[in-house]
């Protein structure tokens, strides 16, 4: 086991830190792969967004940290899509697994 994979099962703040990152990280490549399956170029999501092409790519290349929700929704409404948000109860996972998740993302 690596250095950094000891330290994440042994420290839960640092744990946490890396699931949440992981977790943008999804949300982030979900959305560009849409736009991709879409048709539609960084320009034509921007121009629908109010925003500028440099901003997509930012959002889409994680460079923007802690996204808001109206930033989501109003990304899943230019794509066309609708955003639902499911809170669900934390499943039950071993230390390898965040381990591993973090390799392959």
């Amino acid at each position: 086991m690596k250095w950094v994979d000891r330290k994440i099962v042994k420290d839960a703040s640092l744990r946490r830190l890396v699931e949440e990152n992981l977790a943008e990280m999804r949300i982030e490549q979900e959305f560009a792969a849409l736009r991709e399956r879409r048709g539609m170029t960084q320009r034509e999501l921007a121009d629908r967004m109010g925003v500028s092409q440099p901003a997509i790519a930012k959002l889409e290349s994680g460079r923007v940290k802690n996204l808001e929700l109206r930033t989501l929704f109003r990304w899943a409404t230019a794509l066309g899509r609708e955003l639902q948000l499911v809170i669900t109860a934390p499943t039950r996972r071993s230390t390898k697994g965040v381990a591993r998740r973090r390799r392959i993302a």
